[in-house]
């Protein structure tokens, strides 16, 4: 795992295959899920994957199946367990593999497996965008946790842990969890900013379409622990778009979108937005960092067929779990779920 993945797009892509494969030779409920979501989601993945996936799959359904008819207790992770019993209900074979398409603007996905995963902190209406780090709740220190890391080491200067997500939702989807061991809330410090904009242009030397992606408590964060969302998307999202208004074309987004060149500048708006406790999701590319305030989860009624917006569906990534969605969802639906959480929000005022 200790071994250095940076070096290249085609090392950090080799890389992150080969860990998965890996993690399926230790069988393993946790690790059947992840791999299963990542092979539904890539078909790469899935071509190298599926012979070993259905043995694990099969010999997990016996187990399961066997200590259910018995009353015996099944000593595995209860999240982990509900989503095997819902992929046990549909059938491994009939998990429908990730599509995209292009609606005007935006990207479209239908993303089945990850419909299954569970919500954790993203069910609750939230007080507030702090909430102290809980050491019963979820986190990424939790032991079972550990077998779902991709690598670990030093990066940008400050130890830092990748693990695999488990519900991928973008090209080699990481979660970047720098100083775990600190037991950092999901709070965004000057600190770890600056280093999220430094260690993202240093990747982008090596690595084609490299970014992170953050929400902040009340944005849909899943986890109060201080993480990242690493990706690699060479193409960009449809927010870096050049004929947009905030990237100097004319056009106006459907939520506010404020973009940065220059990492103390973002930094004062981040603030800012902490002390009017306004939520927020973060796009860091290379030398520009996209902002959205935006409602608070559970401020709004949200539409059926979306869990949530987060930082990817504000910089136009829509993810829909059914089919029927997925085909009939228009420019123009989108453009005005995306309108919904505009707060008019103006940094200058606020500070």
């Amino acid at each position: 795992m200790n071994q250095h993945p940076f070096s290249s797009g085609e090392s950090f892509r080799q890389a992150f295959s080969t860990g998965l494969s890996d993690l399926l030779q230790g069988g393993g409920l946790g690790q059947f899920i992840l791999v299963c979501a990542n092979a539904t989601f890539n078909p790469e993945i899935h071509d190298a994957t599926a012979a070993e996936l259905e043995s694990l799959y099969l010999q997990l359904r016996a187990q399961y199946v066997g200590a259910l008819a018995s009353g015996r207790a099944i000593a595995e992770v209860e999240e982990d367990l509900l989503v095997f019993l819902k992929i046990l209900a549909v059938g491994l074979e009939r998990l429908k593999h990730t599509e995209q398409r292009q609606e005007g603007e935006w990207e479209l996905q239908f993303n089945h497996l990850r419909s299954f995963r569970p919500k954790r902190i993203t069910a609750r209406v939230p007080a507030g965008i702090y909430a102290d780090f809980e050491e019963t709740a979820f986190h990424f220190n939790k032991g079972f946790m550990q077998k779902e890391a991709f690598w670990a080491g030093s990066l940008g200067g400050k130890d830092a842990t990748l693990y695999y997500n488990k519900y991928p939702f973008v090209d080699f989807h990481c979660l970047l969890v720098p100083e775990r061991e600190r037991r950092l809330p999901q709070f965004l410090t000057a600190e770890h900013h600056a280093y999220l904009w430094d260690l993202t242009a240093q990747l982008a030397d090596t690595l084609d379409g490299v970014g992170f992606g953050y929400n902040s408590i009340g944005a849909f964060a899943s986890v109060n622990h201080l993480h990242f969302q690493m990706f690699l998307k060479p193409t960009g999202f449809p927010v870096m778009a050049a004929d947009w208004r905030h990237n100097g074309g004319s056009a106006a987004y459907p939520t506010q979108c404020l973009a940065f060149d220059e990492p103390y500048a973002a930094w004062r708006c981040i603030e800012a937005l902490h002390l009017g406790e306004m939520a927020y999701n973060l796009l860091y590319t290379p030398g520009r960092l996209f902002v959205f305030p935006r409602k608070k989860q559970g401020g709004y009624a949200q539409p059926a067929w979306t869990s949530g917006f987060t930082w990817h569906e504000l910089a136009g990534g829509i993810i829909a779990f059914n089919r029927e969605d997925y085909e009939n969802l228009d420019e123009s639906t989108i453009h005005e779920e995306l309108a919904r959480l505009d707060v008019d929000w103006h940094p200058v005022t606020a500070i």
